[in-house]
Formats: structure tokens, C-alpha cells, sequence
């Protein structure tokens, strides 16, 4: 049986949790598609909103989706990439 600290722990992941939504761009269940999609409109959508001077929070949903969605070992290779000026996307 879990302590009353262990359950409140417990829900507080939950509640912190997020998953991605379906998309029907990508009906089927390999979300490789949606994960790498979703971390370019990320940083587009950065490029864009800081171009414009606009707020970026509004680009905080496709961050969150791709979080979800990516192995964390995919988006420090783009991450990277990026950096390396080598990603294969157009952002």
C-alpha cells in the first residue's frame, strides 16, 4: 500500500503529463511522421513569432506535442543538428 506522500506524488505526474492529441495527417499508428513534423512547426513557428515580434508562447503546443510524441535521443540529434547547421528540415 503507498503512503499518503507516495499518492499525492503520484497525481501530481499525472496532472503534469501531456499527450499529443490524434492528428488526422497521421492516422496510423507509427507517429514518427508526427513527431518530426511537429519539431519543425516548432521552430518555425519560433522563427516566425520572433520575426514578427510576436509571442512565442503561442508555439508552446507544438513543443509540448513533439515532447510527447519524440524519443528525447531524436530531438538532441536535431537539436545538434541544428546547431551544426546540418538538419535535413527546412525550419
Amino acid at each position: 500500500m503507498q503512503s499518503v506522500s507516495a499518492a499525492k506524488l503520484d497525481t501530481k505526474k499525472r496532472k503534469d503529463s501531456f499527450t499529443a492529441p490524434f492528428d488526422p495527417r497521421f492516422p496510423f499508428t507509427n507517429q514518427t511522421r508526427n513527431c518530426y513534423q511537429n519539431y519543425v512547426d516548432y521552430y518555425r513557428c519560433l522563427n516566425i513569432m520572433k520575426t514578427k515580434g510576436k509571442d512565442m508562447q503561442k508555439c508552446e503546443w507544438y513543443h509540448k506535442v513533439f515532447k510527447s510524441l519524440c524519443p528525447s535521443s531524436w530531438v538532441n540529434q536535431w537539436d545538434e543538428q541544428r546547431k551544426l547547421g546540418t538538419f535535413p528540415g527546412k525550419i
